[in-house]
């Protein structure tokens, strides 16, 4: 991570950070930050999917990215989550089992949409699905807790890969709650999507967006 400076613009002063990326190209993002350790937390982008290119990680950076990714609260210690990779060829396999799916579910279904399913996960060169595992016998933890702890892992996923000078973006869709789409990926009967995690080169700087005021969401509790 390198600060590039300040851009000024909207009535307020960002710095620019650009996050190296080893195929030789980078990411660059404005970041509302007054302290360098929460700029890679501030200049966080969502990259859309379509707009993520090869070259994707290779297998060590991938393991870099997944072994910070790991790093989540975990009540319990239960690591209530695995991946799957989807990458190559697989993923041109996955959208015409979806457009299968779609077509058992809606004969009708038009062209565009079948279009859409054939190609949702050909457009980055990786797609890491997050898998939460909510064992029904485990009573002692919530599973809210669990299911919440797998989020946090896509969440910090999508950090790591920004951190090596990729994009990525976090994605649901029908697919993640399909049984038929989750039984061709896999899933056992006590395992649910948490999210398709797609990872490329950004083709586009990530444009900022307008965030919430955390002043407006803050309250006290005092005792009544």
């Amino acid at each position: 991570m390198r600060h590039l400076g300040e851009n000024r613009g909207k009535g307020r002063t960002a710095p620019r950070i650009r996050f190296p990326n080893p195929h030789g190209r980078s990411v660059t993002i404005s970041a509302n930050t007054e302290h360098d350790a929460l700029a890679a937390l501030d200049a966080r982008r969502s990259v859309p999917a379509r707009q993520l290119d090869p070259p994707g990680p290779d297998d060590a950076q991938l393991l870099r990215m997944l072994r910070s990714a790991v790093r989540v609260p975990d009540h319990g210690k239960r690591v209530p989550f695995r991946f799957v990779r989807i990458e190559g060829d697989a993923r041109d396999a996955l959208g015409e089992r979806l457009v299968a799916r779609t077509l058992a579910r809606d004969p009708e279904a038009a062209p565009a949409a079948l279009d859409k399913d054939r190609k949702r996960f050909s457009h980055a060169p990786l797609v890491i699905v997050v898998v939460a595992v909510l064992d029904a016998d485990d009573t002692a933890i919530p599973e809210v807790e669990r299911l919440l702890t797998a989020g946090c892992v896509c969440f910090a996923l999508l950090q790591a890969a920004q951190a090596m000078g990729f994009g990525a973006s976090w994605l649901t869709g029908w697919p993640a709650f399909d049984e038929a789409v989750l039984d061709v990926l896999g899933l056992g009967a006590q395992e649910r999507i948490a999210g398709f995690i797609h990872i490329g080169t950004p083709r586009i700087e990530a444009p900022e967006r307008e965030r919430p005021d955390p002043a407006s969401l803050l309250t006290d509790w005092r005792a009544p």
